[in-house]
């Protein structure tokens, strides 16, 4: 391997980025798991996820009418 140059790719370890135990307040659940909307704009759930560019970390936003299951611009 090494007259040819290989190297072996290593998997970075996991690493947790979130603090769950803290002293702020946390925000209430008022779905309760139940995601049926019966009208639009009643309720709408949100996602963010982190991308790597050569410019940086880029985040992402998704905002979702679970209504029309249609993503908001």
């Amino acid at each position: 391997m090494k007259a040819n140059g290989i190297r072996v790719k290593t998997q970075r370890r996991y690493k947790a980025t979130t603090n769950s135990k803290h002293s702020y307040p946390v925000a209430e659940n008022l779905l309760s798991q139940e995601f049926i909307a019966y009208k639009p704009n009643q309720i709408w759930v949100s996602d963010i996820t982190y991308i790597p560019t050569q410019e940086g970390w880029l985040s992402f936003t998704t905002i979702l009418d679970l209504f029309s299951r249609m993503v908001n611009e």
